[in-house]
This record gives C-alpha cells, sequence and structure tokens, in this order.
C-alpha cells in the first residue's frame, strides 16, 4: 500500500512539475493570447497581430514574440520586401498546445455566460 501511495506521489510531482514548466513558459497576461490568435488565424505579419489583439502594446508585443521565439514556439520570418515584412507563426511546438488553446477558450466561453446570465 505505501509502495502504490509512492508511486501515485510520484507521477503527481511529475505531474506538478509539467504544470509549472508549462506555466513558466506561457505565464504573463498576453503570451496564451498571441498562441491562441496564431494558433486560430496562422501566420500574421506584427502590425496585424498587433491589431489583432486588443489592448497590446507594440513594445509587449515585441517581447512576447521574442520569448515565444527563443522558447522555438513561435518562428520569425523576415520577407524581402519593400519595406520590410517580418511574418510570426506557431512552430510544431507551438502548435502542439491546439488542445490547452481550445479547453481554455471553450472553458473561458462557458465561464463568460454563466457570469453574464446571472
Amino acid at each position: 500500500m505505501k509502495k502504490e501511495k509512492s508511486q501515485l506521489t510520484d507521477i503527481c510531482q511529475l505531474q506538478l512539475k509539467g504544470v509549472k514548466d508549462t506555466q513558466d513558459l506561457l505565464s504573463g497576461k498576453w503570451k496564451m493570447v498571441i498562441v491562441a490568435a496564431l494558433f486560430y488565424n496562422g501566420k500574421f505579419r506584427f502590425m496585424d497581430l498587433s491589431r489583432r489583439i486588443e489592448g497590446i502594446a507594440p513594445k509587449t508585443l515585441s517581447k512576447e514574440l521574442k520569448d515565444l521565439e527563443v522558447n522555438q514556439l513561435v518562428t520569425r520570418t523576415v520577407v524581402d520586401t519593400m519595406p520590410i515584412t517580418v511574418e510570426y507563426e506557431l512552430t510544431a511546438q507551438g502548435r502542439s498546445l491546439n488542445k490547452v488553446v481550445e479547453a481554455m477558450g471553450e472553458w473561458g466561453g462557458n465561464y463568460r455566460k454563466s457570469i453574464l446570465n446571472k
């Protein structure tokens, strides 16, 4: 019995570490919103993404995109146009967050409805 409890605790600890790692990677007000925008819409140029996400300052968007790029969730592609265009899209690793994005969207929509209906 103690061995089973120990194994359960080990599994729990491993899961908690996974949650912490995810939280560290996606912490902040904007990262998940950026990931969701890229998930639902595909590639975005910087200014288009800035317009799509209400309330985010360009400086903040730039910083968050750099963080997501460093963590290999987003790719940045410079397109040789006049003026130069920069496009952002999710990597395969970023797209693997699809279940998280969809679950958050569904849960958030349901929560919003339940609050507004009271």
